[in-house]
């Protein structure tokens, strides 16, 4: 009986012992599942930690480059400190992009909502022998809002537990392709390649939309590690990493085994294109317009009264820079000032000139403007603000240093490495001549294209709107518009070549001033056209003695010179220091009829989010009559028919050898109507040309940074070898790109003209058809 007892006793006690371990297997499972969940608990309570926030999610925290847009829609450069990026949407990304990214970093991505669960486990598995498990969304957020993994282990478990969570936000807030146009945005590409855009910009001078496949597997492979992955430090690995895509992309069936094969054998062929602040397109105008923009920030807060960021609010800026144009400009300048300065440096050999590159200037003279250029210098701001006294500053100048210099070779700008003293180096870029350019349409008052110098890297002063220099014959224009105005002159009117003195003080001239012509010459008459064709001062002077100089300064102001300008007769002659930005403005004015529009850079500028912050309002006044405008447009015309401008249109064969070597691209046979005016200073210190078509102005100054640098002769230092060249080699690029539509017609003749402009009827002068430079021929033995 006892026995039997007990064996009811245990079979009464096994199932209450076998329900334990059933309530631990649950207590241990709820255990589990609870310890699995309460990480990610905590760290969406942000106990693990600083999470973002629903707006933050909403609206990322990214530093946005500010974007310059040409008129016709390229990126002429951008505005930034640490990021280069201008986002783009999903609708700008190229399908090949999109796969490639797929199949190397995410194949499931489309399958899951921010964590792939089958990657996850295979990587625990096999501790990541056979790949990671971080999704684009997990990748995205760690750009986003995680940051650098940690080396610290447990640092780094709640980076990645804060990453799952931040996925599953990210793919709960954006649809998938939002996702992956957010991811191609952030990522660094290097080389300041901030973001697609940026990336593929500035690898293959393309915009994202223009991507092919094998440029779109580099860029995809790169998101392993930019660093690494640099194609322009390691081809050969970035090769490898962009054939490793193009094996996923064929191993998920994106591409066939044929396209794989035969993409995987090519080169990189990268079409490398910086963007920095000192390179790239338009490195003068960006150069203006950052100080315009900084000015337009000063006086247009936030609505919440902050300032704009240009380096990080993503500001667009809308310009009237024509992106082809001014690489016509750019180019024009390439081809034709390393040409030129190879002859102004062998006028300076020290056998030919022993205090080169200045000419007239005796040793001490020298000795004073590297003083006072020294004084003027960077490196003596920089030095002074450190403290250091003139002395030891003055005697820093005199010891050598490692330094990369500007140089042309082969007809190419470059850079030379070198030990030199910062004394030697100012006296040596002193020797360089400068260019200054702009372009702009007289219709509209936007400017087309602008050049300040040759290199911004190495000269950083602008000749466009910063540099004023005298600007010679090209001032007449202003005495002959003053005089036709005033005294409703013809161009077939006739005056006396003969010289002509202006007594004291009849114009605030405190001597008797008297002028001569560069020929010597002082017979007969001249009708106007051919006077100012000729560019014969006595004929000018003559003119001023008639109207004065105070209304001839007054219709500059009203064509918008700003300048200084002494009222003084000598101004006849092209004394005043101007700019190239005045002048082409003021001849615009000519070109449309009499009325002056202020020239437009900024068409308008928007935030982020496309909102309209600025829109630009043009400023335009009447000046002169259109049939004033016409009959100075006409004498203008003269100079290139048959004066100092005629190269353009003309192919002497008798002198095409001589040609050719004194003027870059010569012959250039241009056959539609011309207007212009050449200038040339004294001792050929400045070489003008400004030239007109009824759609398009362009002015063009050429000379050293001090006047003391100039060329010997008129040979190649007057303007229409100095300036006009560059003029010749960009009309015929703007010609040759039929989508400008650069007008080749005449020039609008007033409906109602009382001035008599056609001189055909008259008897020409003799010495209509003769080539300018026959008159200085003999003297300098071509």
């Amino acid at each position: 009986m006892a026995k039997k007892a007990v064996k009811k006793k245990s079979a009464k006690t096994q199932p209450s012992d076998f329900s334990k371990y059933i309530k631990w297997f649950w207590i241990s499972f709820a255990a589990i599942i609870f310890l699995s969940i309460l990480p990610f608990l905590l760290a969406s309570w942000g106990l693990l930690g600083e999470m973002p926030t629903f707006e933050q999610l909403e609206n990322p925290k990214n530093n946005l480059a500010t974007e310059i847009i040409s008129s016709d829609d390229k990126t002429l450069g951008k505005f930034y400190y640490n990021d280069n990026r201008t986002p783009v949407g999903y609708d700008e990304l190229p399908k090949v992009l999109v796969d490639a990214l797929v199949a190397t970093e995410d194949i499931r991505y489309y399958d899951h909502a921010g964590i792939d669960v089958r990657g996850t486990i295979r990587a625990f598995a096999f501790l990541g022998s056979r790949g990671g498990a971080s999704t684009i969304s997990q990748q995205l957020a760690r750009q986003l809002f995680v940051g650098v993994r940690s080396r610290n282990k447990f640092e780094a478990i709640t980076q990645k537990i804060k990453e799952w969570v931040i996925a599953i936000r990210l793919e709960r807030q954006y649809t998938k392709e939002e996702i992956i146009a957010m991811y191609f945005n952030i990522y660094d590409f290097g080389n300041n390649g901030d973001g697609i855009r940026s990336a593929s910009n500035i690898y293959f001078n393309k915009e994202p939309k223009e991507l092919d496949l094998k440029e779109s597997a580099m860029l995809v492979g790169m998101f392993k590690n930019s660093s690494l992955y640099n194609p322009r430090r390691n081809p050969v690995g970035t090769k490898n990493r962009r054939n490793v895509v193009l094996s996923q992309m064929e191993k998920y069936e994106f591409i066939d085994e044929t396209i794989k094969d035969s993409l995987q054998k090519t080169e990189l062929d990268l079409d490398y294109t910086p963007q920095s602040h000192r390179e790239g397109i338009a490195t003068y105008f960006r150069a203006y317009l950052d100080k315009f923009m900084k000015d337009w920030i000063k006086n247009n807060p936030k609505p919440n009264g902050e300032k704009y960021n240009l380096y990080n609010d993503g500001l667009k800026i809308y310009t009237t820079i024509d992106s082809r144009m001014q690489k016509y400009a750019e180019d024009a300048v390439q081809r034709h000032m390393p040409k030129l300065q190879a002859e102004f440096d062998h006028q300076n050999t020290p056998d030919r000139n022993k205090t080169a590159p200045f000419l007239e200037l005796d040793s001490k003279e020298i000795d004073k403007l590297m003083k006072t250029s020294m004084r003027r210098s960077e490196r003596w701001r920089v030095l002074k603000n450190q403290g250091k006294g003139d002395k030891e500053i003055e005697a820093s100048f005199n010891e050598p240093v490692q330094m990369s210099i500007f140089a042309w070779k082969d007809g190419q700008a470059s850079e030379i490495d070198t030990i030199m003293k910062p004394i030697d180096s100012m006296r040596y870029y002193k020797s360089f001549l400068q260019p200054g350019m702009m372009s702009m349409d007289p219709q509209t008052g936007h400017v087309k294209a602008w050049v300040g110098g040759m290199n911004y890297r190495h000269f950083q002063y602008d000749h466009v709107k910063q540099g004023k220099r005298q600007v010679g014959s090209t001032f007449k224009p202003f005495v002959y518009a003053t005089a036709i105005d005033q005294l409703h002159l013809s161009p077939c009117d006739t005056l006396p070549r003969q010289q002509i003195t202006i007594e004291a003080e009849k114009y605030g001239n405190p001597e008797p001033w008297t002028t001569k012509n560069s020929d010597g010459s002082y017979d007969g008459f001249l009708t106007l056209k051919a006077a100012l064709a000729n560019s014969v001062n006595t004929i000018t002077a003559r003119l001023m003695d008639k109207v004065g100089p105070q209304p001839v300064i007054d219709l500059a102001r009203r064509l918008g010179v700003e300048s200084e300008i002494p009222p003084v007769p000598a101004i006849s002659l092209g004394t005043p220091d101007l700019s190239v930005y005045e002048m082409v403005a003021a001849y615009a004015t000519f070109a449309n009829k009499g009325v002056y529009n202020k020239p437009v850079m900024v068409t308008r500028i928007e935030d982020k989010n496309g909102t309209v912050l600025y829109q630009f309002t043009p400023e335009s006044r009447d000046v002169l009559s259109d049939e004033v405008a016409y009959t100075t447009v006409n004498l203008m015309q003269g100079v290139v028919e048959s004066g100092s401008g005629r190269r353009l249109v003309h192919n002497w064969a008798g002198k095409q050898a001589v040609y050719k070597e004194i003027v870059t691209g010569y012959p250039y046979e241009l056959t539609n109507p011309i207007a212009g005016k050449t200038g040339t200073t004294q001792n050929q210190s400045d070489g003008w040309f400004m030239g007109m078509v009824p759609n398009l102005v362009t002015g063009v100054w050429v000379g050293a940074e001090d006047r003391a640098a100039h060329f010997k002769s008129l040979t190649y230092g007057q303007g229409a070898s100095m300036a006009l060249p560059i003029w010749a080699l960009y009309m015929k690029a703007c010609y040759a790109d039929s989508e400008l539509n650069v007008s080749k017609e005449a020039f609008e003749k007033p409906s109602e003209l009382s001035i008599e402009v056609d001189c055909d009827k008259l008897k020409k002068e003799s010495n209509d058809e003769k080539d300018p430079l026959d008159e200085i021929e003999e003297v300098f033995d071509f």
